[in-house]
């Protein structure tokens, strides 16, 4: 069984795609974290972010850098957004995220264009979302060291890059199940989330 989870950024779709693996026992991948290792390894060699050349050539990055914690910076967030608009970057890591869901277990995805692009023909499909300024105070409880107006201001920035880009843009797929955590707990979030896979697997 193969399980898409995509959304923008902050808006829960990473913690409930972990529970559903944790639920389901499938493997999990999150594959902005692929895009943060570009962005993060483009700009370690010097390279521009904005530059398509300079971010394909950081898509050969070392699987250990996955596990570096500078990864889930706001910073690294942001240089994933830049890298992600570049076809070439897109084209590198499709292959990886293709395979990753082949599994004869099946796997669950999150990412932005799972259920678009990466799995069109999974099984289950959600698309995670929440108000902006819900999102925001989401990040900046978990960093206050920077301005709540600062965050809202660059999610906004990420929102419009990753939905108005031309590779591969952040949208519902139209078999997607909607799930908006705006006003739910995580707990809430991931029971509805799960209800809805459950709905699927049972059409």
């Amino acid at each position: 069984m193969i399980i898409a989870v995509d959304g923008p950024a902050a808006s829960g779709k990473g913690t409930i795609a972990r529970a559903l693996a944790t639920h389901y026992r499938l493997p999990h991948l999150d594959t902005g974290l692929l895009y943060r290792a570009v962005g993060v390894g483009t700009a370690r060699m010097g390279g521009d972010p904005d530059c398509e050349n300079d971010a394909v050539a950081a898509c050969r990055f070392d699987e250990a850098l996955l596990a570096d914690p500078e990864l889930r910076s706001e910073a690294a967030g942001a240089l994933a957004s830049r890298v992600s608009r570049h076809p070439g970057v897109r084209a590198a890591l499709l292959a990886y995220q293709q395979d990753f869901a082949r599994q004869p277990s099946g796997a669950v995805l999150d990412g932005r264009d799972i259920g678009t692009v990466i799995a069109p023909a999974a099984d289950a499909k959600l698309f995670v979302t929440a108000s902006a300024e819900v999102r925001a105070e989401r990040r900046h409880r978990e960093d206050a060291t920077t301005s709540y107006n600062d965050i809202l201001a660059d999610i906004r920035a990420r929102d419009a890059r990753d939905s108005g880009r031309s590779a591969a843009p952040l949208r519902q797929a139209e078999d997607a199940d909607l799930l908006d955590t705006t006003n739910l707990t995580i707990g809430a979030a991931v029971q509805r989330a799960i209800a809805l896979v459950e709905a699927r697997i049972r059409r």
